[in-house]
């Protein structure tokens, strides 16, 4: 994790706590979850993709698209949701997503997306979760 101060921040026992295994895994140390692993790869009802972490609300399955690649995949995020940081790591540098409230890993950004933003918000389905709209 980056040393930036967010609203929401635990403890790493409270994390531990809040979040399944797999889910600190990917939002506390940066891993990736399994590509295709995730039941939230296949949603396509309207709603909202929040934080596992904090709840705040994240994506609308209005700007998710099928990207081919495993993983959930968005063209722009609800706007101040998510917060970007350079990622050095294996040897190439990309851009991660985290979330502006409480500074988990989601996933990655890329300029490879379809219009009308032309980006690939690629998040960690165990990241998020789904809420249908009412």
């Amino acid at each position: 994790m980056d040393h930036h101060t967010y609203p929401v921040t635990r403890s790493e026992a409270e994390w531990r706590a809040r979040l399944t295994p797999e889910q600190f895994s990917v939002m506390r140390e940066h891993a990736t979850e399994r590509a295709g692993s995730c039941a939230l790869l296949h949603e396509k009802r309207p709603g909202t993709f929040s934080c596992a972490g904090c709840d705040q609300p994240l994506f609308k399955t209005t700007t998710k698209f099928e990207s081919g690649t495993g993983w959930p995949s968005f063209t722009e995020p609800v706007p101040g949701s998510v917060a970007t940081t350079t990622d050095k790591s294996w040897g190439m540098v990309r851009t991660e997503v985290h979330c502006a409230n409480c500074g988990s890993h989601l996933g990655h950004v890329f300029p490879d997306g379809p219009p009308p933003t032309g980006l690939r918000y690629c998040i960690n389905g165990v990241a998020t979760n789904f809420t249908p709209a009412s």
